[in-house]
């Protein structure tokens, strides 16, 4: 009898041994350990040099100094600059170190220049209409001269003769892409940050094999650290096996560099020029609920058919030429909407993108844009609530003048860390009268809405990685009707499926939790 439960017990130790030995030989944990063993290699090498001599001290304090005033006067964001202020205080040397390895790399300087030059090159083929600029001018010069800026400094301008769907769920959105993907006939092209195994990603796979066999160009881009460790070795090869095309944003490697801290956090679908999604859903199973990971995930989509698809087309072989310098540059006229796909005149719609690798952040300014200019409402919907002074400033100056400001955030996070930093902001915000609301679940929609002529919706967090580390996309839309749908949906999430935090929920945090919200502010930047 004793034997018999001894050899109950086996099982269980070994399968313990054999849960830790997967997870210490995941990639993503192989990639984290060889991370942290070189910045232990650059610590140990300068903090040994420092303990060396009492001239050797001084002669690293004196250039901790002169690296101070460089990053004080450096043309860059103020968060950034103390973010790196703060360790350099505390650990001088060693952030002298990392900083000038992290920002005087090739790697980095050879990547922002190809981008720039392909942007450059293909920018003849994103001018304004002159007609639909006209038009605006008309209707709203606000509006007017919003386009004008991202026509002239991000690059993509605004569109007519477009007909917008809005999807307030990604299981809505899901139906409708596989029914679209089986009407492509020329091109589909897909760029994703995330791409995980499961059914969905398996009922797209199949519909692109499909198509490639019947001769459709089938592209496929994914990025490399937002896929590669949810995805088999070599994934990337398998699909070119299909006919698809594929091509991996910076392959994620486990080597110190700052590209690798730009990542492709867009979600593009174009098929056939003629229509494109875009928003915050990528190709995982959570997104669509096949799987419950923190509850409910609430994510939305918008839909575009006719001339704005266009902008999403660019933007998509913009990255696809970078990503492979070496093939032949396509014939972009090829890849136009097909004229008179729809014949309306209803609103305007903008598709842009946002590069981290310029100097125009034209997702915070569209953002930013829309509250100093809202008059009687304005709706945000964000999964991460990392704000800049900037956007306090807009926010509570919004508020104060009487606008009814209003954000959702989950209530289930899949961040404890980001949660706890955006509920820091909750007092000031609350004492501005801006309203705060947390959804049931996971909020993972990242919208804007206002004054029932405008909305934004697409892949843009209130966080700094979006603001300015990450490629991302959004849609603005004005005067569309789809607007009233975002309105609609906003409206029942605030109704039934939200709970409104107050300011006695804010005071009755506990003090060890106020605490590490004020060290994790710290960190912001890198959050």
């Amino acid at each position: 009898m004793e034997k018999e439960e001894k050899g109950k017990k086996r099982p269980k130790i070994s399968k313990r041994i054999k849960q830790t030995l997967v997870f210490i030989c995941t990639q993503r944990t192989i990639v984290i350990l060889l991370l942290a063993a070189q910045i232990a290699l650059i610590g140990f090498m300068f903090f040994g040099l420092e303990r060396y001599s009492a001239k050797m001290q001084i002669i690293f304090q004196a250039l901790a100094a002169i690296t101070a005033v460089y990053i004080i006067n450096k043309k860059t964001k103020s968060e950034f600059k103390i973010g790196w202020l703060v360790p350099l205080v505390a650990f001088p040397v060693f952030t002298v170190a990392i900083y000038f390895f992290l920002n005087n790399q090739f790697s980095m300087r050879v990547i922002r220049n190809m981008y720039a030059k392909k942007c450059g090159d293909t920018r003849r083929y994103l001018l304004p209409d002159r007609e639909t600029a006209k038009r605006l001018r008309e209707q709203d010069e606000e509006v007017c001269r919003y386009a004008e800026y991202m026509a002239n400094y991000g690059g993509y301008p605004i569109h007519t003769n477009t007909e917008v769907t809005y999807f307030p769920s990604g299981e809505e959105k899901f139906e409708v892409l596989k029914q679209e993907l089986m009407k492509a006939t020329s091109f589909i092209f897909i760029e994703m940050f995330i791409v995980d195994q499961g059914e969905l990603l398996d009922e797209v796979i199949d519909i692109l094999k499909q198509k490639a066999d019947r001769g459709v160009d089938v592209r496929f881009i994914y990025d490399g650290m937002g896929s590669q460790h949810l995805l088999p070795f070599n994934y990337d090869k398998r699909l070119t096996e299909m006919g698809i095309k594929t091509a991996i944003y910076q392959p994620f490697v486990p080597m110190l560099s700052s590209i690798q801290n730009n990542r492709d956090h867009r979600k593009i679908v174009v098929i056939d020029g003629n229509t494109a999604f875009t928003g915050g859903d990528n190709f995982a199973d959570e997104y669509i609920n096949r799987i419950t990971r923190f509850g409910y995930w609430k994510d939305t989509a918008v839909m575009l058919k006719g001339d704005a698809v266009w902008n999403l087309t660019m933007m998509f072989l913009q990255m696809w030429e970078v990503i492979n310098p070496t093939q032949k540059i396509a014939d972009y006229e090829l890849y136009r909407p097909t004229a008179g796909i729809v014949q309306s005149s209803e609103g305007y719609v903008l598709p842009y993108g946002d590069s981290p690798l310029d100097d125009e952040d034209v997702g915070k300014i569209t953002y930013m844009n829309i509250l100093y200019t809202a008059r009687d409402y304005c709706y945000i919907s964000t999964p991460y609530l990392i704000l800049s002074e900037e956007m306090i400033t807009a926010l509570c100056y919004a508020s104060k003048r009487g606008v009814d400001v209003r954000i959702i955030v989950p209530g289930i996070p899949d961040k404890w860390y980001v949660k706890e930093m955006g509920i820091s902001y909750f007092e000031q915000l609350i004492d501005s009268n801006v309203r705060i609301y947390e959804y049931n679940g996971f909020n993972h929609a990242k919208m804007f809405v206002s004054d029932d002529i405008k909305a934004v919706v697409g892949t843009i967090n209130l966080d700094y990685r979006s603001l300015y580390l990450h490629f991302e996309n959004g849609c603005f839309m004005y005067n569309v009707n789809a607007v009233a749908d975002v309105k609609k949906d906003f409206l029942n999430m605030f109704e039934n499926q939200c709970r409104e935090v107050t300011k006695d929920d804010c005071l009755a945090r506990p003090f060890k939790k106020r605490m590490l919200s004020a060290l994790l502010k710290l960190l912001e930047p890198l959050l």
